[in-house]
């Protein structure tokens, strides 16, 4: 896609694009991302799967004061403000009947939720933590009736992946169309509204901006980045994206540590 218009909005994913192996921002990538703000007059807007409270380090390193997209697309916020733009979260009646498949099929997995920027579980164990529960200092132990019963921003399932590949065999059975899953590390089955997505995320942000899609660039390195990559005037993958990012795309840029996000930035912003 040719694209004659100026970006004013870049959108980028954290893990695997933004961030390097060591889950780092570098210096010369926050430098150039200063640059392209404070320079070229560019909106820097984050579009992840992780939680706000995992991403707000981030944020602030970069002085952003931009909508933030968390958790794939199903929750738009300001972060500054409180205010949410977007919010489309699993049906607390739909979360209940998820759940106890997954429990009645391997009693061990563990059931966790995120509820806008909050976590809830029944049970924690130390050999079965996603990087966002460790990262969470503050969250609710409580049974699963008592947190089950509001709309959930994303559903997690932990445990060994042959557990957690026969649960997403069954609800898929059960449940056709009703949710979406996806992976997420290794032993994580990540379980959320199906409407939900960057793509619409993004071009809530943009609507709020008054930004055009051929305004926007997009950088991202995964599946549930093609989405945004698609719509956006300028989709970008990394170096180390999937294969269904790279098709999405319209550039390749170098892999996340070589500074590629930033690299893709300087090079078509200018």
């Amino acid at each position: 896609r040719a694209n004659t218009m100026k970006i004013r909005l870049v959108a980028i994913d954290l893990d695997g694009t933004l961030l390097n192996s060591a889950k780092e921002i570098t210096a010369s990538t926050a430098t150039i991302i200063r640059a392209a703000r404070e320079v070229a007059g560019v909106s820097v807007v984050l579009a992840t799967a992780r939680p706000p409270r995992t991403v707000l380090p981030f944020y602030s390193l970069l002085g952003l004061d931009t909508p933030m997209i968390n958790y794939n697309g199903a929750l738009v916020h300001e972060p500054d403000t409180g205010r949410i733009i977007l919010h489309r979260p699993m049906e607390a009646k739909l979360a209940r009947h998820v759940a106890p498949i997954g429990r009645e099929m391997f009693p061990d997995v563990l059931v966790s939720a995120e509820v806008l920027d909050n976590w809830y579980t029944d049970r924690v164990e130390d050999g079965w933590q996603s990087e966002t529960s460790r990262l969470s200092h503050s969250y609710t132990v409580a049974p699963m009736g008592q947190w089950l019963n509001q709309p959930i921003t994303r559903l997690h399932l932990l445990g060994r992946r042959q557990w957690l590949s026969d649960i997403r065999h069954e609800v898929k059975a059960q449940l056709p169309g009703k949710i979406s899953m996806a992976w997420s590390e290794t032993s994580m089955l990540q379980i959320m509204n199906p409407t939900a997505g960057k793509r619409s995320a993004l071009r809530a942000v943009a609507g709020e901006m008054g930004i055009q899609a051929s305004e926007v660039m997009a950088i991202g390195d995964n599946a549930n980045d093609a989405g945004m990559l698609q719509w956006a005037g300028i989709g970008v993958a990394m170096a180390n994206a999937s294969p269904r990012a790279r098709e999405a795309a319209d550039y390749v840029t170098d892999a996340n540590d070589a500074d590629g996000a930033a690299k893709a930035i300087a090079k078509l912003i200018g």
